[in-house]
């Protein structure tokens, strides 16, 4: 079971009540047949929090998004199946929320904005980055790998036998409070195995196009090696690395590493830092919903 916390963990840290989040409005679009449930929080340039795979927005970023909302236009979706977001039949993909993501911001009159993904998050902000580029400044990509031989093997063998009964009680029960009955919760746990399970890796063509400058961020004891960060460090042409101490998520308070009486999250500064970089040169009022 413990082996299966960090596989939950990119499977996605399910629903959890906002109230640690910042207080912000909550909000449906229409995009691309998914009516997507979203929230703005704070104000500045815009920026976007993709969650992790089953997740919602305050599994992943309740801890941080107070702050984030400090100086930024929070922009927080939870994508189809997941949270406040119901599925509607359609097989997940990363292309695919890529496309429901650049398609809220078209609906919202948002030019531009930096992208923040965590996880599964990350790997649909690689997407958007590569399939709509004229919509990012800057991307930071939590957790995630472009080869399946980018995480260790014991993630690929626990997929291959996932079952829904072994989703930790924390997870299952945050999902029910907003997706009262278990058949949500079964669809959105099956959605999100098929889609690790057939994870393709990504072309290097494709990684070396992105010219958003980037911020790769993973824990030492993360699903993704430190060596295969390393590599995509390598492949995209304007990216910096962080290695930090810790799990699956830990460096930003990602629900299942939370530690008690712990409220410092050292991913936070790294990442303020770097969007900050740009965000001091380019205030780009237009850009704001």
């Amino acid at each position: 079971m413990k082996a299966l916390l960090p596989l939950l963990g990119i499977l996605g840290t399910l629903a959890i009540a906002h109230g640690s989040a910042a207080q912000g409005s909550g909000s449906y679009a229409s995009v691309n047949g998914v009516r997507m449930y979203y929230e703005l929080h704070g104000d500045g340039f815009p920026l976007v929090l993709i969650h992790g795979g089953g997740s919602t927005i305050g599994t992943t970023f309740g801890r941080v998004l107070p702050e984030l909302a400090r100086s930024h236009r929070v922009i927080a979706v939870e994508l189809q199946a997941h949270g406040h977001t119901a599925d509607i039949g359609r097989p997940l993909s990363f292309e695919q929320d890529a496309d429901d993501v650049a398609a809220l911001l078209r609906q919202l009159g948002v030019r531009q904005a930096d992208i923040f993904g965590f996880s599964n998050g990350a790997s649909t902000t690689l997407q958007l980055a590569i399939r709509h580029p004229e919509f990012v400044r800057r991307i930071v990509v939590a957790s995630t790998m472009v080869r399946r031989d980018g995480a260790y093997s014991w993630l690929w063998d626990g997929l291959a036998h996932a079952e829904l009964t072994q989703m930790p009680r924390e997870y299952r029960d945050a999902f029910l409070k907003i997706n009262p009955g278990s058949s949500a919760l079964r669809t959105m746990f099956e959605r999100d195995v098929a889609r690790m399970r057939s994870f393709r890796d990504v072309p290097e063509a494709d990684i070396r196009s992105i010219q958003a400058p980037t911020l790769i961020i993973i824990g030492d004891h993360d699903v993704v090696r430190p060596e295969h960060a390393v590599e995509m460090y390598r492949l995209l042409p304007r990216a910096e690395l962080a290695i930090l101490p810790g799990g699956h998520g830990e460096y930003i308070g990602e629900i299942t590493t939370v530690r008690p009486g712990r409220h410092d999250y050292p991913g936070l500064a790294i990442i303020e830092e770097f969007l900050g970089e740009a965000g001091a040169r380019n205030t780009n009022a237009d850009a704001r919903p």
